[in-house]
Parts: C-alpha cells; structure tokens; sequence
C-alpha cells in the first residue's frame, strides 16, 4: 500500500472544504482530466463522481465512489478507472501545530493493477500521490478560512 504525507498550512476543515467540492476533483486528482457530473449528495457515503482520466484523444470514462465520509478527519474512496481497474484510497487530515498533517493511502483492489507487484505499483502510486498532495495543499491552503502568510508552496520555493 503506498503511503504519502504532507504538512499542509492550513486547518483539516480547509483541507474538507476541497474535498466536499466534488467539481474540483481533476483540479487535485493526478491523472484525472474533466468531470462529467457530481451527485447532488456528494460527498455522502454511496455517491460518485463520474470523471475521465487521460488525455485527449485517449480519454476513459469512469466514476469515483465513497466509501466513508468523516470530515474532518477522512474520506474513503474506491477509484474506478477501468481497463486498469480500482483502487481503494484512504485520506486522513490530522491537526498539526503548523496547520494540519494530510496522508493518502491507495493501492489497487480489483483489475489489471491488483496484478502488479505491490512495490512496482507503490512506487509510480507514491510518485502520482506527492503531485496529488502538492495539488490539494494549493487549494486548502488557498482557499483557507483563516489565510496564513506561509503555503507549503512558499516552503518549497525556498528548497528549490
């Protein structure tokens, strides 16, 4: 199972706020290109989203599930994303002294990916994940109900 974390300058609440935005999904999501619809009672365990991943012209129609919904502290998933086949992601947000800790967990369930040698699927899932994460801390952190004068971003600019 490939594990990601990230410390995100901003509260849990902010992180549920982008997660709760079903339209904002492929704005996030690595891979994931456009949406088609979100249920009206997204994001309440039992309702999807129905999004492509890809790229034009190869696009692939699929749905994304919920599996549990805890705000703000998880959100459970199962991603479809046939041929390849489903993946169960598990996102915790934790309070942090510093705003709040964010870990994603995935690993295929079902289809041709469940066939892949787990550390051969960890490691291009941890790789998609990080970029995943870097994506949802721009939005919590820009959208924050409390703006800080530091963004992960800033931090990492500062590495680089």
């Amino acid at each position: 199972m490939s594990r990601n974390t990230r410390l995100l300058a901003c509260t849990p609440d902010d992180v549920f706020r982008v997660l709760a935005d079903g339209w904002l999904f492929p704005s996030w999501v690595v891979g994931a290109s456009r949406m088609r619809d979100v249920a009206e009672e997204w994001p309440a365990p039992g309702s999807r989203l129905h999004h492509s991943f890809g790229v034009w012209p190869v696009l692939i129609d699929d749905a994304t599930e919920v599996v549990v919904y805890d705000p703000p502290r998880r959100l459970v998933l199962t991603a479809k994303g046939w041929p390849l086949g489903e993946a169960r992601v598990d996102i915790q947000v934790k309070p942090h002294p510093e705003g709040c800790l964010v870990r994603i967990q995935e690993e295929a369930v079902a289809g041709p990916g469940s066939l892949v040698p787990r550390p051969v699927m960890d490691v291009a899932l941890q790789l998609r994940n990080a970029e995943t994460l870097h994506r949802l801390a721009y939005l919590a952190e820009g959208m924050a109900s409390r703006p800080t004068e530091e963004t992960t971003a800033e931090a990492e600019d500062a590495d680089a």
